[in-house]
């Protein structure tokens, strides 16, 4: 992130700086998690680099409230810890093009602007899918029942069109969703020595492991799908 000036490092007068509350109440609609300890944390994380009033106060730019939407959009959408969260904005803010880890082909993030939301036809379209299918997907329990979908939901349906080819249908893939559940269930009970002290600080960091936790599952699974791959190849 592009280095302060000394003058408002020191709590100058700066036009359109945020407080913290009114930071939350431009993203909380989109975020109705976010808390003002969640934002500390991030701070804390070095995510985001409010200034400070010569009293102490956090102010927050409008560019760092971009920051924190893409932040908050990654955690949200793509399950990256906040590790692998912090690199990616490193190497965007040194002018270089990363790749979204574990995005594949799915749009980057901007910190101009919004995810995109679809309609119900728009994301028919986008994925090159029918109605039917999407039907089957929200009966299969792969996307939500919803009337808008972002990014991620038109990346899945995709993916399904693609499968439909080799025919594998969504009711085939139902106990992707137990199996979602079931490891949702572990990452609960390796969260409940934090979870339980139930200050906002701890439920951040809860967030956060959880994340960290998905991630390391992730790659468990992608690495025995590869292996189980490699033996019908043999």
């Amino acid at each position: 992130m592009a280095a302060r000036s000394s003058a408002a490092r020191a709590g100058a007068a700066v036009p359109d700086l945020l407080t913290i509350g009114q930071v939350l109440a431009r993203l909380k609609p989109e975020f109705p998690d976010l808390s003002s300890s969640k934002l500390r944390f991030l701070e804390e994380r070095e995510l985001v680099t409010p200034v400070r009033t010569a009293s102490g106060y956090r102010k927050f730019s409008a560019a760092d409230v971009e920051r924190l939407r893409v932040v908050l959009g990654l955690q949200r959408d793509h399950y990256l810890p906040l590790k692998v969260i912090k690199e990616y904005l490193a190497d965007l803010d040194a002018g270089r093009e990363p790749v979204l880890p574990g995005g594949g082909d799915a749009p980057k993030p901007s910190i101009l602007g919004r995810e995109r939301r679809y309609t119900r036809d728009e994301t028919v379209r986008a994925a090159g899918a029918t109605p039917m299918l999407l039907s089957d997907a929200v009966s299969a329990s792969l996307l939500p029942a919803a009337d808008t979908y972002g990014d991620d939901g038109v990346a899945v349906l995709r993916a399904l069109v693609e499968l439909q080819r080799t025919g594998i249908e969504p009711r085939h893939l139902r106990t992707m969703r137990s199996v979602a559940e079931r490891e949702v269930g572990l990452i609960e009970s390796a969260l409940m020595p934090v979870s339980r002290r139930g200050d906002a600080t701890s439920r951040a960091k809860a967030a956060e492991l959880a994340r960290e936790i998905a991630g390391h599952l992730e790659i468990i699974r992608s690495n025995l799908i590869r292996a189980a791959i490699g033996r019908l190849d043999a």
